[in-house]
């Protein structure tokens, strides 16, 4: 059955949905932390995601109205406003920080539930596989980073590496893999970072943030940004992130 699996109380072989959790080599993430000398990208694009790229794009995850998913765009028409590639959500629905206005709850026939905030929500993924696995030499043969901080899983005692955000744990799996933490149960977070045993390209996103970052070849964005059922804008590695 797939699922969080561990035996004793030892670490050892695990997996998290169908990812493999790695307890003795973080070899695969060294090149990923020596991107980040003294974590100076560190509320960035690339400190979210990788430094070192042609090219990178935010794709936003989407609000909701009646739990189907909504453009950001289609939310500031709405207010007579417009999404640019820095745009933040509260800028979107006119709010101040910490949604503390009357817009908090959203508006009627336009949007009911904010952006998931934290990894790529599940049906941002499940969009983005396609399109990475065009741009990959090893789509069943990736690698991925998740915070040790997710509270729901027990992860003690398992070794983690650094990024400028977050310690992470490195897991193991194909790229199709990438959304299977979902079978645990629908709220199990996805990874932070995903990258292929080929580094053509790195995915990034963090507890805090409602935008996933995207970095690779000049194609995979220009891909990424005309996929349908995505809503992405190009922007650089040293970009400010919400």
């Amino acid at each position: 059955m797939d699922g969080w699996i561990r035996s004793g109380s030892e670490p050892g072989p695990a997996t998290y949905g169908r990812l493999r959790v790695e307890t003795d080599d973080l070899a695969p993430a060294h090149w990923l932390t020596e991107r980040h000398p003294g974590h100076g990208d560190f509320g960035t694009v690339a400190g979210v995601a990788a430094p070192g790229f042609p090219a990178y794009a935010r794709v936003l995850h989407p609000a909701a109205l009646d739990e189907e998913p909504v453009r950001w765009d289609t939310v500031a028409a709405a207010r007579g406003g417009r999404v640019e590639a820095l745009t933040d959500w509260y800028e979107v629905i006119g709010a101040r920080r910490f949604y503390q206005n009357a817009e908090e709850y959203g508006l009627p026939g336009v949007w009911d539930e904010h952006p998931a905030e934290g990894p790529t929500p599940p049906g941002v993924a499940r969009a983005l596989v396609p399109v990475l696995a065009r741009h990959t030499a090893t789509p069943e043969r990736c690698w991925y980073g998740l915070w040790h901080g997710y509270g729901r899983w027990d992860w003690d005692g398992i070794p983690t590496f650094p990024t400028p955000h977050r310690d992470e744990l490195l897991l193991s799996g194909t790229l199709a893999d990438s959304v299977s933490p979902e079978l645990l149960d629908p709220f199990a977070e996805l990874p932070d970072l995903w990258w292929p045993e080929d580094r053509a390209w790195c995915v990034g996103g963090d507890v805090d943030l409602v935008s996933t970052y995207v970095c690779g070849p000049e194609a995979l964005i220009t891909d990424l940004l005309a996929t349908p059922g995505l809503e992405a804008h190009r922007v650089t590695a040293s970009d400010r992130v919400g």
